[in-house]
């Protein structure tokens, strides 16, 4: 790994990679084995940073907005605040851990070879997943599940499969994190260079005598601004693959002139090629959760259990003290529902202003430490099958695009919310779940508290008669598992090459048009490496 400022100004390679995230490094770690590979990383390296390898802070890298931080919060129209990644591993250096599988129908409607797949996965699951360690909270919401339905139990698997199961995590039984990026470990170092703080602006392509665009190169900027370039070298098999993310990819298209016409001319870019559909089919699975006070204390747990039940909701939990003042680590942090990385529900979307987080943020942090000891249920349901779309602000990389979700406008999405919501009711009045609950505070009061004041035990607007169909509404979160933007079909084919241009792939969420699994991150991986393979593959054969 170097920094960019270290690059010089002009490079030749076989395949250039843009975005060393979740499907970057495992792409180029394989690609690496027989070509040449430049990977550019705008953020810097997740190895020394205990806001990124240990479980009892996370949410730190999340509630860090500083320019240099490894994550980058962005608000969608929709009114939802949400974080992309900025850090060589990206997301897997944010998220809550949890590793799973997509389910089998899932990779036989993408039309990848289910061999090769599970061969993916083992490679991934080598070096960054484990089975976590089951403590007393976690395995109440496993036998709740169990209680209210959510059968049978499949014990622990990376499986997609209906029932409550316990999952994988890339936290070790230390409570160390392992990302994207140690599956560079795999690579062949003669054969790879990784440049960080490498703002790629756009992506190079030659017109002149060619039937249709062809990439040959990109521009990018160290942190002092600097600019460099990289090229192909010459060669018909010679690509450039983005892996910017569900943001970054579309984005980035569309800052190089491929995307809708009229859009780009407004932002005064040259048009490569008019693709309406650029940006379009953006979807973030809403997720909404309600907050269970526990008498007793409970141990800190990020995502280990899930249910999958038919009707197309996940059940998912989070506990312990890193709600509170987690452990050794002194500032009042909130974990996964913290209001300090944006995770408000007190407050309808569009009113989740900075000065709206401000207030409850001190509201909390006055609290006595009994009122923030319990846990999260949470659901987020399957899909979505609601869309929005992504478009530029500025040209400018390094800024955010406007972007909009549309959670819930489809009613059946709406619908699984309250389904879900009715299940985690059922585990929360189950008989396993009864010791981490008060018997005084009934379900309703629960919903109102999350609606209103999550941790205030005694709601102002106690409103038991609001429909759950307000409470999704009103307390919709991300669980950051937003893609689309650059679909399969169409923006990109079945190999993932950019329909209408040469030499150019994009393979990342941002081509998926559902999530996969429960949580997407193991799937993000193994796209990598399997797109990796296949590359390989059509390289080397005669």
């Amino acid at each position: 790994m170097h920094n960019a400022t270290s690059a010089p100004t002009l490079s030749y390679y076989d395949y250039i990679i843009v975005g060393g995230g979740t499907a970057g490094c495992p792409l180029a770690a394989t690609l690496s084995q027989n070509a040449t590979v430049l990977l550019l990383e705008r953020g810097g390296s997740p190895y020394g940073d205990p806001n990124i390898t240990s479980m009892a802070r996370f949410g730190a890298a999340l509630s860090d907005l500083s320019p240099t931080s490894p994550s980058q919060r962005f608000i969608s129209e929709d009114g939802v605040i949400n974080a992309r990644a900025r850090v060589l591993g990206g997301g897997s250096c944010l998220n809550a851990g949890f590793y799973t599988r997509a389910a089998t129908d899932y990779v036989r409607q993408a039309g990848w070879e289910g061999g090769l797949v599970n061969e993916s996965y083992q490679w991934v699951e080598k070096l960054v997943a484990f089975e976590p360690p089951l403590g007393q909270w976690q395995s109440a919401v496993r036998d709740g599940l169990m209680e209210a339905g959510v059968v049978p139990f499949n014990g622990f698997t990376y499986d997609h499969i209906y029932g409550t199961k316990i999952g994988g995590t890339i936290f070790d039984q230390q409570g160390n994190r392992h990302t994207a990026a140690d599956l560079l470990e795999y690579a062949n170092p003669s054969g790879l260079t990784v440049l960080l703080h490498a703002s790629v602006h756009k992506i190079l392509f030659e017109t002149k005598g060619k039937t249709r665009p062809m990439a040959h190169g990109v521009v990018f900027r160290d942190e002092t601004g600097a600019r460099r370039r990289a090229y192909l070298k010459a060669g018909s098999k010679n690509e450039i693959i983005i892996s910017a993310g569900a943001l970054g990819s579309p984005q980035l298209l569309m800052l190089s002139g491929i995307g809708p016409a009229a859009h780009l001319e407004s932002h005064n870019i040259t048009v490569v090629l008019d693709q309406p559909l650029v940006g379009q089919g953006m979807s973030d699975n809403p997720m909404n959760a309600v907050f269970v006070p526990s008498p007793l204390p409970v141990e800190v747990s990020l995502i280990q259990v899930v249910g999958i039940t038919h009707f197309g909701s996940y059940i998912e939990a989070a506990s312990g003290e890193n709600f509170a003042a987690g452990g050794s680590y002194s500032a009042r942090d909130y974990g996964m529902f913290s209001p300090k990385i944006g995770q408000l529900s007190t407050v309808p979307p569009k009113q989740r202003t900075s000065e709206a987080i401000a207030k409850v943020v001190e509201y909390m942090s006055n609290l006595e430490e009994a009122a923030l000891r319990g846990g999260f249920i949470l659901e987020k349901i399957m899909g979505p099958i609601s869309t929005g779309h992504l478009e530029l602000r500025t040209v400018n990389p390094n800024d955010n695009p406007s972007v909009t979700f549309n959670y819930f406008k489809d009613p059946q999405d709406l619908q699984r919310c309250v389904q879900g919501i009715q299940t985690i009711e059922k585990i929360i009045e189950s008989k396993p779940f009864s010791k981490f609950r008060y018997n005084n505070m009934s379900v309703p009061l629960l919903l109102n508290m999350t609606a209103n004041a999550p941790v205030n035990l005694l709601p102002k607007h106690y409103n038991p008669s609001l429909p759950l169909e307000e409470f999704c509404r009103d307390t919709v979160m991300t669980i950051w598992h937003y893609h689309g933007g650059c679909q399969v079909g169409r923006v990109v084919d079945l190999d993932y090459k950019v329909l209408g241009v040469d030499a150019l792939r994009v393979i990342d969420g941002s081509t998926f048009n559902y999530s996969p699994g429960t949580n997407p991150q193991a799937t993000v991986m193994m796209l990598g490496r399997y797109m990796g393979v296949k590359i390989l593959g059509e390289r080397l054969a005669k």
